[in-house]
């Protein structure tokens, strides 16, 4: 079964996600704060997908988020906050999430944005095809893994997929609009910032110089290149 982790001090909230994500036919395992939630992880790894509520008596979601990424770059990672402001959204995805939902959401919207992620990070199984290199760059697609130099860089799987998307269109201009379409899916509404943001971390990993990216380059008001 899918297995999700709710991470959440309110237990009315928890509560109301918890009902929502099993009706959705999740298997949901509840923490109440961020200590917990990392030993919940640590007895269930085949946990999928997390969802982190930023403000937490203890260690906050931001640090959950870091702590999880540091030996799991599988696991997909929603951010919740009742705080709209900008600065947490980036915050949160610097840090290693994949998404942010802003308190109050719907149910359909929670566990449509739940269903997209556990497709686009790795929950379904793709076909093994081989690999793609591009020095210094070796992408392995049976495995999921990316290399440079010979080095293993770590990538989260919505990383991975961003990068995948860029090699298989070397040298071709995407919007931010085809980069979110094909690796988050059509069916999904986010803002296109989680794309910028994702882009912003992923440059942090490759790059020889991040003040000036010579392997993604910004196609100024429209979106990246991959410029090998």
């Amino acid at each position: 079964m899918k297995k999700v982790l709710v991470l959440e001090d309110e237990a009315s909230i928890r509560g109301f996600i918890v009902i929502n994500l099993r009706r959705g036919g999740y298997d949901v395992i509840e923490a109440e704060s961020g200590e917990e939630a990392l030993e919940k992880l640590r007895d269930h790894p085949d946990t999928q997908v997390a969802l982190l509520d930023i403000m937490l008596p203890g260690i906050d979601g931001f640090e959950v988020c870091r702590r999880i990424r540091a030996t799991n770059t599988r696991i997909g990672i929603i951010m919740l906050t009742a705080r709209s402001q900008e600065m947490d959204k980036v915050t949160g995805l610097m840090t290693g999430a994949d998404d942010y939902v802003t308190k109050p959401f719907s149910p359909a919207e929670l566990t449509a944005r739940v269903d997209a992620l556990f497709r686009r990070a790795g929950g379904e199984e793709t076909v093994p095809t081989g690999e793609i290199s591009q020095p210094p760059f070796l992408l392995n697609t049976r495995n999921r893994t990316l290399e440079k130099n010979g080095e293993r860089i770590k990538l989260t799987q919505v990383e991975y997929s961003i990068v995948k998307m860029f090699m298989e269109n070397p040298g071709k201009a995407l919007s931010r609009e085809e980069i979110l379409d094909t690796v988050w899916g059509r069916d999904y509404f986010a803002e296109l910032k989680i794309v910028d943001v994702n882009i912003r971390r992923l440059r942090l990993k490759i790059e020889d110089d991040v003040t000036n990216p010579g392997y993604i380059t910004t196609v100024w008001g429209f979106g990246y290149k991959w410029g090998l």
